[in-house]
C-alpha cells in the first residue's frame, strides 16, 4: 500500500475552472503519491483563460490541462480511480457513469468562479477563493491516514472535508 499511486478525479460539468484547479493542485501537493485527472459530465472544450491565468500566476504547470468528458474515466484502459470529488453542484446531482473499481466518492461543492459577475477584480477574485478553497480541502485530503481509516470512517472523513469553509448548500447536506 505505501507503494501505490492513488488515482483522483475531480468532476464538473463543465471542466473548465474548479475541477482543472483541483488537478493542477493535487499534482503538485500530491508528491508522487497521487495523480490526478478532471472531466466533466458536459465539457466546455477549452480550459477557462482565467483558470490558466491563476493557475500560471501561482507557479503550476499547466501543460496538458484540457476539459474533457467523464467518459473517458469509464472506458476500457483508463486509469484505475481510488476516488472521486464531485466540485460542483450540478454534477454531483447526475447520474454519473460506473467507475470501474468503485472508488470512494465524495461532493465537495464550491462556487463557480466562472460565473462570477462584476469587475475583473471581482472576477479575479473568485477564482482565488475557488483556488484556496480547494488548496485547502487538498491540504485535507492529504494529511488523512489512508491505509489506517476503514471504508465507512474515510466516507465520512471526505464528506466532512466537502462541508468546510465556502462549501455549497449541497455538500454541506442542507439540500436533499
Amino acid at each position: 500500500m505505501a507503494d501505490h499511486v492513488f488515482n483522483v478525479l475531480f468532476l464538473c460539468t463543465g471542466n473548465s475552472a474548479r475541477s482543472i484547479i483541483g488537478e493542477a493542485i493535487l499534482n503538485r501537493l500530491g508528491q508522487g503519491r497521487f495523480k490526478a485527472f478532471s472531466a466533466g459530465s458536459h465539457p466546455k472544450g477549452e480550459v477557462n483563460p482565467r483558470t490558466l491565468e491563476l493557475l500560471r500566476g501561482f507557479n503550476h504547470d499547466v501543460t496538458g490541462l484540457r476539459s474533457k468528458s467523464w467518459a473517458e474515466f469509464a472506458q476500457a484502459g483508463a486509469p484505475k480511480l481510488d476516488f472521486v470529488f464531485t466540485v460542483c453542484d450540478d454534477a454531483a446531482g447526475e447520474s454519473c457513469p460506473i467507475w470501474p473499481g468503485q472508488p470512494m466518492t465524495a461532493h465537495w461543492g464550491i462556487p463557480d468562479p466562472a460565473a462570477a459577475t462584476g469587475s475583473d477584480a471581482e472576477i479575479a477574485l473568485a477564482f482565488k477563493d475557488a483556488y484556496r478553497m480547494l488548496n485547502r480541502r487538498i491540504e485535507l485530503f492529504l494529511a488523512l491516514p489512508l491505509n489506517k481509516l476503514d471504508k465507512l470512517v474515510l466516507a465520512k472523513r471526505l464528506k466532512d472535508i466537502g462541508g468546510t469553509e465556502g462549501a455549497t448548500a449541497l455538500a454541506k447536506g442542507e439540500l436533499a
